[in-house]
């Protein structure tokens, strides 16, 4: 096969598509490829060294994503090569235009799509280029000022609608990103691990958001498929460093997604190199807990749990990966995890986590085939193969399969469908059917009996559908499989259900299934012939016989279906006559089942089934809406079958009774037909669907026909008469396959011969597919236009007469007449050739040639004959043009003429919906019947030839950029002048045939642009309302196609833009009419949405031109084009870099319209809006604004509207950014840095954290910078993160100040725009106003502290140095002094932009600067109010982000004068010390000095009586030691350490610990004056660290634990045990604390000391803190279950501590033990073994002391005897292991369940266990009693059922 190609082609091909071999043409393929292969290596390599990115580039770049679509990858493999690598470098152009970005980089991930292509030795492609693309756009330092939009940056005008629009946008930027990276990631040099990591290890600081950033790029970037003799050089450089670093990790930060995200790849890619079984337990807990399930009662869910889960998909890979191997650790694992999450899966649970188990399960089995099939099936690649030792192993399949059958069989009746589950058996059978299948059956069976359960049999039947294939084929492993094929069909069939829509639908789907599996023949009579056959073969022959029966019976059920839905009978006579949605469903499920069934059959049963049909359709008159369209599907289905055979019996008895009707002429003309005549018409209509040569023998009587009923007066009548004659006309211009059959050459042979039961689930073999093409014939096309000419020709004449005026028709006529056209146009539409026209020139100019490439599809046009399209053109013009003059309020037929235009222009045989809506079905059914496990496109038969016949539409559908010619330009006109006629039903329509045109052709929009904006022109003074309507949707375009309003153009905008802002002049537009107001509101809504900054600077590196000159000389085809010559590139050069000039001159042309524009006076405000809003998009960070335009934004600062006003400032803060000079910085070694500094050198081996390296980076007060000579000494490093981990080789640092642009400008230095602002900023009344303006109130309540006022202020003082504080601070004064919320937030913003702006600025100039601020300062702080603390909070965290503490030491200094005094009360306190923290807070670790003094200075002051006051010193706590983390290869930190915090705390706390009282919340809230005793104090104290623990459990990502489990014991003293709010603040935070505890995850190394505690506090006086251990427990356990199971010590401590507690004194706490020992049996986590049987048994047996009749008057006896309490638990015991499992029946169960109903009498509390206990098995077993009554002998059933006591549950 591939020598063959290689001869014809002259290269061997990389991957073609196989399908193009099996088309009726295919023989010319190889040439048709191969010369448009020439023409894209010549054009595109032309283009690119022509310089020409537009058109040239993208046009070509295009084409070969076509040519991929239609071929596949059918280049050699040094073509391949050169094509990835010249799109590599045209992607990764720095100034490259986004959008174009995108698309090449589509094309280069479809390029490197199938790696198995390309090894290493073939393709290397380097990193960097792409991080630095990624980092310059999702990392983007000037898009948030509005200076870059990308296809998704969040715009300034947006609704919530648009919000969610916008997000599938940033992804869509976002992930074509990350798909490039991961498709050239195989491909990156083996050096580039190292480097990877040198970039971004320095990134990794803990606390800081670059944290995020380089573990994101560390997922996405490393490299993990290299091979196994590089793996020094690849992860073994990294993945103790990482996976320590995850393993120490405790609350989920956003970051370890990523990481686990990376092991998972790792895991998948090297399968057998790394020994993952240390770090299982740990892996398995950690899925575990991120499946977020709830457990026990009370539980509070971290938010960040939540919302940084761990993605399933990645999970999913990393358990299938782990599979295997010697040790088999995995494998046990993950049997436990499914045993502990199991009962989650029955149907009667639900809740927010239920799809992600159901994900889980859907997701696994796939996974796992996916693997066997690379280790077994795969051909081998260039990349690693698992080694032998680690494969899967039979065993290891069949454990698999067996730990899931449990949960996905629950999984069938879930709540959120059974499809899932479906998916889950259909990758399970696969492997093991004879595990898998047996039980589905089991559950299927009795499903199909029951009537009173439909959501069972439609959950049944489909996970059957998935395992359809799997039973029928048998094999060896499930040889019994297809015996149940019979009795299955047989048994659906009651499913054909005209009462319960779905029930229906999953029976048809179910048929369907299995018949196309398997030949409906009857080999009975083989049971006769053959000697051979093996006992199910026997079996399987005997029951086909049934086919016959089966076939009959379903036709029947399909009739009486058909019966029940006719119109008369489910309509009223006022309803509509067109069908419902159900039932046009029901229609195609029926007519395609029915058709699968006879394609299945023998011929004999189809005889059978034939006759059967034509009686029912011959002998009953339907009506032709509902059930005649059923009906005359059904005989359509026959006579595709077996045409010949069919046809005999219909077109005659047809023909006929229409004759015999039509024979008195009145009937033509009566409004109303015969019934008879319709139900025939319709019959004929569809019974001719077949192939076009069974037809011609019959063409006389239907041509005949065809004259008789197409001028019917009646509409209903010509309207089937017009289908009859689309069908005749289709069938024969068509190409297409005539059979579906599951085996080549039906099943005709006899049975001697060929067995057909051998076929059943048979694959259909691609290379001998045998299809039997359809290709019309001579005689064919000659009677189509016999046709055409008989009935086209006529009509085509009366309409031309009529539209000259020589005719009179009446509408009626002109409909009909249309309806017969349109006809003729869809049936013949392939015969007929495109339109022909002369192409438009000129619309762009390109020095490579732009030409369109055919493609063949089978049809040869005849050109000696009348080319019908181009005739229906110009009379559909013409009759147009009458229409529009004349009647234009005749709106059909304009409907009907712009169907008929939308045809001329795209049809050539089928449209592209249909084709979509086929393409998505072919897919869908592809999935539920495909074998991934041997893969190798192993489909059935007719699903392959439905592939190849889909790539034959598609060939015919590939009509990209057609050339745009004369007629095409003239059709176009017409539908805009439609889109803007006076009826709004005419207008939509024609809009959405325009937008699909301009969609179409190439470059047209260009041509149509000006046309549309004459609407718009305020001159144009004769413009209707319509029109102008009509004008802008035809702007806006429909949600999928081209805005015109927004192409990415320069010349297209600068057209567009001002039209539509000068529109408001025009004298149609009204502002009253709210839908024109609404449009312009789209239009700029979506013009902002869309908008991408356009490219100015278009030019090409040399590097692209040397690979597209090595395109254009090697490798087979060579191109024709002539590799362009010197001359020849210097006038490329030329004219790109003139088209970059005429790009600026553009923009300034366009910004310059727009200024015009809003200075008109008699501009309508809301134009002006959007003039303003277009100019703030025209901002770019390459090209400064035009000076008249800054001008318009300085002023338009204190303009009267909010909304420009806000624009504004936008638009400033970004002018501000481009007038920034830059200041230059150099590289600097950081080990010179730290010696000048008297740090050590840097460290030889991984260390992060503190260490003497990086010591001089903190805050010292010894050592501040306080004079000039001191600052310019100190070397200042303004990001947080460096230094941290590990340091950069070379860190850019500012050069020193003589080296940097000079500050202090005088006026004259000062450039045009930089003058502008100058002059603004200096008056006086300007600043007045804006200042005036900015402490205005927005919206009361909601305004925030904005970002983009900061911006503008930052702005200001960077560029301008001090220059307007003068000014400014006599305002500033007065704000602070004014508690107005409005008017602090605008001070506020000002002094952050203040202190970020005076980064640069000279010592003596920050000094004095703050001498000003800190008693500014001062004054806020003690102003501060409840409205506008949290701003100032942003305030003073925004001044220091991202800025050396050094630098700032004046205001931590008086920030920290004292937080708390009390001064102002404690609200103010609270105030201040959140100020505090937002500074301290983005310093992170480079504070310690700061944070021990805070500490010192709050300890004393912890026992605050004020609550506001309590939770912020939490808050402030939790910051204070999130520096103190417990990570790999860190030093411990010099901040403050929790541990030495607790050992002071736990000594105030001492009162508290030792006493035994209740401890009760009794401090009253006022500051007494007296000292108050030392347990008041304490219960302060222990509040406020209440507060602290709570706040970091959601904050700090690892937790303290030993420190924690000193508070334990007090904890579970006060928590309650009741869920009561009533409960003080004390009690509810104890609550939860220990619910937060709980659910934190333990090291090993900790469980003992856990426990050790809860055994302690087990035996504690208090019963509530007793009780408390137990649901502590229940929690603890289950969060970490893997962990716990891997130390048998810890499960025997945790197991003796809950029968302990068993037997407690207090009934409650006993029922809580019993809850919990239950609960652990249930998730496996202890085992119910014989020795805990026993014990309870024994304890059952204990005695009770006889009643003694008390005395009257003598005290009850309330405490419980010792012997009571015993007994009790043993009875909670027996209790606990019934309830354990719900929803079986263990063999264990019947003999526990007689023990317990022996105590039913004993005293209480006994009793009323023992009722609960069987009430509860009573409600979770009854649904499947039937299957559980198995269990139990008949005696036990007895005892049992007198126990129940309602007998009737049960009879």
């Amino acid at each position: 096969m591939k020598k063959a190609a290689s001869d014809t082609l002259g290269f061997v091909p990389q991957k073609d598509i196989v399908y193009n071999k099996l088309l009726p043409y295919a023989d010319r393929l190889d040439g048709e490829s191969n010369d448009l292969l020439t023409k894209i290596k010549g054009n595109l390599g032309r283009a690119v060294q022509l310089r020409e990115i537009w058109p040239g580039v993208l046009f070509w770049t295009r084409k070969l994503s076509t040519y991929m679509r239609l071929y596949g990858r059918k280049f050699s493999k040094e073509d391949h090569v050169l094509f990835i690598k010249l799109l590599y470098e045209l992607v990764t152009i720095p100034k490259l235009e986004i959008s174009m970005m995108q698309g090449l980089a589509r094309l280069l991930i479809n390029l490197l799509k199938k790696r198995e292509l390309l090894s290493r030795e073939d393709l290397e492609l380097p990193w960097r280029p792409l991080y630095e693309l990624q980092d310059r756009i999702l990392y983007s330092k000037t898009e948030h000022l509005g200076l870059n939009w990308f296809p998704n940056s969040p715009r300034p005008r947006s609704s919530s609608k648009l919000i969610m629009i916008k997000l599938v946008q940033r992804c869509s930027v976002e992930s074509v990103l990350k798909t490039l990276v991961k498709s050239c990631r195989p491909y990156f040099p083996e050096s580039a691990t190292q480097e990877m990591l040198e970039e971004w290890r320095p990134l990794l600081c803990p606390f800081d958001v670059t944290m995020q950033r380089a573990i994101s790029y560390f997922e996405l970037f490393l490299p993990t498929t290299l091979p196994p003799e590089l793996h020094h050089k690849g992860f073994k450089l990294w993945f103790d460093e990482l996976i320590s670093l995850w393993v120490s990790v405790q609350n989920l930060p956003g970051w370890e997604v990523h990481l686990v995200n990376l092991f998972a790849r790792l895991a998948n890619d090297n399968i057998g190199y790394i020994d993952w079984d240390p770090y299982i337990p740990k892996i398995f807990t950690r899925i575990l807990r991120s499946l977020n399930l709830p457990v026990g009662t009370s539980q509070m869910l971290v938010p960040r749990y939540v919302t940084n889960a761990y993605d399933i998909s990645h999970v999913v890979l990393w358990v299938s990966s782990l599979l295997g191997g010697p040790s088999k650790q995995a494998q046990a694992q993950l049997s436990g995890l499914f045993n502990s999450i199991t009962s989650f899966f029955h149907p009667s649970n639900h809740g927010r986590w239920l799809m992600k188990l159901m994900k889980l399960l859907q997701r696994l089995p796939a996974s796992v085939v996916r693997r066997l099939h690379r280790e077994r099936y795969r051909k081998p690649t260039w990349l690693t193969p698992v080694p032998d030792s680690h494969k899967l192993t039979e065993q290891d399949i069949t454990d698999f399969v067996k730990s899931m059958m449990q949960p996905v069989l629950l999984a069938m009746f879930s709540k959120t469908g059974s499809l899932d589950a479906a998916q889950a058996l259909q990758n399970l059978a696969l492997m093991r059917p004879e595990l898998v299948i047996p039980p589905v059956l089991e559950k299927t069976y009795p499903a199909m009996e029951t009537l009173t359960e439909p959501h069972q049999l439609t959950a049944t039947l489909s996970c059957m559908i998935g395992v359809a294939r799997s039973l029928v084929s048998g094999g060896q492993r499930f040889p019994e499989g297809p015996t149940h094929m019979l009795p299955l069909l047989m048994r659906a069939l009651p499913g054909v259900d005209p009462n319960d829509f779905s029930k229906c639908m999953i029976t048809f789907q179910f048929i369907a299934t299995f018949v196309t599996l398997v030949p409906l023949v009857d080999c009975s009579s083989a049971l006769h012939e053959k000697t051979d056959l093996t006992e199910v073969e026997r079996e399987m022959c005997s029951a086909s016989a049934e086919f016959e029966d089966f076939v009959l019976q379903f036709m029947d059920r399909c009739f009486a279906l058909i019966d029940s839905s006719t119109l008369e009978q489910t309509r009223e006579e006022t309803e509509t006559e067109k069908m419902t949605h159900l039932e046009s469903l029901v229609e195609l499920g029926l007519s395609s089942t029915f058709s699968t069934i006879l394609t299945q059959c023998s011929l004999d049963i189809f005889k059978v089934a034939l006759d059967k049909v034509f009686t029912f359709a011959t002998t009953n008159i339907f009506e032709t809406r509902v059930s005649g369209r059923m009906v005359a599907d059904m005989c359509r289905a026959a006579s595709k079958c077996h045409p010949a055979e069919s046809l005999k019996l219909f077109v005659p008895h047809c023909c006929n009774a229409i004759n015999q009707i039509a024979v008195n002429e009145e009937v033509l003309n009566e409004e109303e037909l015969d019934k008879e005549l319709l139900w025939n018409l319709q019959l004929l209509s569809e019974v001719t669907r077949v192939d076009g040569d069974k037809i011609l023998p019959y063409r006389s009587q239907l041509v005949q026909i065809l004259q008789l009923t197409l001028h019917l007066k009646c509409k209903q009548g010509y309207t089937l008469a017009c289908n009859l004659l689309h069908h005749i006309l289709r069938s024969s211009a068509l190409i297409y396959p005539t059979e579906y059959c599951s085996v080549p050459g039906g099943f005709q042979q006899p049975i001697s011969d060929y067995l057909p039961i051998k076929d059943w689930g048979r694959p259909g073999d691609l290379w001998n597919l045998d299809i039997r093409w359809h290709v019309p014939c001579v005689e064919e096309t000659s009677f189509a236009f016999y046709v055409l000419d008989l009935i086209l020709q006529p009509e085509l004449q009366r309409l031309q007469r009529f539209a000259q005026g020589e005719q009179d028709m009446s509408r009626d006529d002109v409909l009909q007449s249309l309806a017969i056209v349109q006809h003729c146009l869809l049936g013949a539409g392939s015969l007929m050739p495109p339109l022909k026209g002369e192409p438009i020139p000129e619309l762009v100019h390109s020095m490579v040639n732009l030409d369109e490439t055919n493609l063949y599809t089978g049809m040869q046009y005849d050109e000696s004959r009348e080319n019908y399209r181009d005739a229906i053109c110009s009379v559909m013009r013409q009759l147009l043009h009458y229409i529009l003059e004349h009647s234009e309020d005749d709106t059909k037929s304009l409907f009907s003429i712009i169907k008929i235009i939308s045809d001329l222009m795209h049809f050539k045989g089928s449209h592209k919906h249909e084709f979509d809506s086929r393409w998505k079905s072919f897919n869908l059914v592809k999935k539920s019947m495909e074998n991934r496990l041997h893969g190798r496109k192993q489909h059935i038969r007719a699903l392959l030839i439905d592939r190849v016949m889909l790539q034959h539409e598609l060939r015919k559908l590939t009509v990209e950029g057609c050339q745009y010619r004369s007629i095409h330009q003239e059709l176009m006109r017409d539908l805009l002048r439609l889109s803007s006629s006076t009826y709004s039903q005419v207008r939509s329509r024609a809009q959405n045939v325009l937008f699909a045109a301009l969609g179409t052709y190439n470059f047209c929009c260009r041509d149509l642009i000006p046309h549309v904006l004459e609407f718009l022109n305020p001159n144009n003074s004769n413009i209707t309302q319509q029109q102008f309507k009509g004008a802008l949707y035809c702007l806006l375009g429909n949600h999928s196609g081209v805005c015109l309003a927004n192409l990415h153009d320069w010349e297209c905008i600068s057209l567009t833009w001002p039209a539509i802002v000068r529109s408001g002049l025009s004298s149609a537009m009204s502002l009253e009419k709210p839908s024109i107001v609404r449009l312009f509101d789209d239009l700029a809504d979506k013009i902002h949405r869309q908008y991408e900054t356009i490219g100015i600077d278009f030019s090409i590196p040399d590097e692209c031109c040397a690979v597209a000159r090595q395109l254009m000389v090697t490798g087979n085809p060579v191109p024709e084009e002539p590799v362009p010559s010197e001359e020849d590139v210097a006038e490329g050069v030329r004219r790109q870099e003139l088209k970059n000039s005429e790009s600026v001159e553009k923009y300034k042309r366009l910004i310059g319209d727009l200024l015009d524009c809003i200075s008109n006076r008699n501009m309508p405000w809301k134009f002006e809006h959007i003039a303003i809003g277009f100019l703030s998009l025209l901002l770019r960070d390459d090209h400064q604004l035009p000076a008249p335009a800054v001008l318009f934004f300085v002023k338009s600062l204190n303009h009267d509207s909010l909304l420009v006003r806000k624009v504004a400032i936008s638009a400033m803060a970004g002018i501000m950014k481009q007038l920034k000079r830059p200041h230059k910085k150099v590289p600097v070694s950081p080990n010179e840095l730290c010696k000048q500094h008297g740090g050590g050198k840097e460290p030889s081996d991984m260390i992060a954290g503190d260490r003497p390296d990086n010591q001089w980076l903190q805050y010292h007060s010894s050592n501040l910078p306080r004079t000039q000579q001191d600052w310019d000494r100190c070397v200042f490093v303004e990001k947080t993160h460096w230094g941290y981990y590990s340091w950069p080789r070379k860190l850019m640092m500012y050069a020193p100040a003589e080296e940097q642009p000079k500050q202090n400008l005088t006026r004259e230095e000062m450039t045009e725009r930089e003058q502008i602002i100058y002059d603004h900023f200096s008056d006086p009344v300007f600043i007045n106003q804006l200042i005036e303006f900015l402490s205005l109130e927005d919206r009361k309540g909601k305004d925030k502290f904005s970002p983009r006022r900061f911006c503008l202020f930052k702005g200001l003082f960077r560029n301008f140095n001090d220059a307007f504080l003068p000014l400014l601070q006599p305002h500033m004064e007065r704000l602070v002094a004014d508690s107005h919320e409005s008017k602090q937030r605008c001070v506020a913003e000002i002094i952050s932009g203040l202190i970020r702006g005076c980064k640069h600025w000279s010592y003596t100039k920050v000094e004095s600067l703050w001498d000003l601020l800190c008693p500014l300062l001062r004054t806020a702080l003690s102003n501060i109010t409840i409205e506008t603390y949290a701003d100032w909070g942003t305030c003073i965290a925004t001044a220091c982000e991202s800025r050396d503490p050094r630098k700032l030491h004046w205001l931590f200094e008086m920030l920290m004068e004292s937080p708390v005094n009390g001064e102002g009360g404690s609200f103010v306190d609270a105030c201040r010390l959140y100020v505090l923290q937002g500074g301290l807070a983005q310093q992170e670790w480079r504070v310690p000095e700061l944070l021990h003094r805070l500490l010192q200075y709050l300890e004393p002051k912890l026992t605050q009586v004020y609550k506001n006051v309590r939770e912020r010193i939490g808050s402030v706590l939790t910051y204070i030691f999130m520096i103190d983390v417990n990570l790999p290869y860190t030093q411990p930190t010099t901040s403050p350490r929790i541990s030495d915090f607790t050992e002071r705390i736990l000594l105030q706390l001492k009162p508290l610990t030792e006493g035994d009282e209740e401890i009760q919340n009794h401090v009253v809230e006022e500051n007494e004056v007296g000292e108050q005793d030392e347990r008041t104090q304490a219960i302060k104290l222990l509040k406020t660290v209440l507060k602290w623990l709570i706040a970091s459990a959601g904050r700090s990502f690892s937790t303290a634990v030993p420190e924690q489990l000193q508070l334990l014991p007090l904890l579970f003293k006060i928590a309650p045990v009741e869920n009561d709010d009533s409960y003080d603040e004390l009690k509810r935070d104890a609550k939860t604390c220990l619910s937060l505890m709980s659910q934190g995850l333990l090291y090993t190394e900790q469980i003992p000391m856990v426990l050790t505690a809860l055994q302690e506090i087990a035996g504690s006086s208090s019963w509530h803190a007793r009780y408390t251990v137990l649901t502590y427990l229940q929690i603890m356990v289950f969060y970490n279950l893997f962990t716990f199971m891997s130390d048998q010590g810890a499960v025997n401590d945790v197991r003796a501590l809950v029968i302990r507690l068993l037997e407690d004194e207090q009934l409650e706490v006993r029922e809580m033990a019993a809850t919990t020992l239950s609960g652990f049996l249930q998730c496996n986590f202890l085992s119910m073994d014989a020795p805990m049987q026993a014990h309870f048994e024994a304890l059952c047996k204990t005695c009770l002391p006889k009643k003694r009749k008390r005395e009257l008057g003598s005290v009850v006896d309330t405490i419980p005897s010792a012997d009571l309490v015993r007994r009790h638990a043993g009875v909670l015991g027996l209790s606990a292991c019934i309830l354990s499992s719900p929803y079986n029946v263990p063999t264990w169960m019947p003999q526990l369940l007689m023990d317990l109903s022996a105590h039913l009498n004993d005293t209480q509390p006994i009793e009323m266990t023992v009722k609960k206990t069987l009430s509860n098995f009573r409600r979770t077993h009854h649904d499947n009693w039937q299957e559980h009554k198995q269990q139990f002998t008949d005696d036990q059933l007895l005892v049992l059922t007198d126990l129940l006591v309602s007998p009737c549950y049960y009879a």
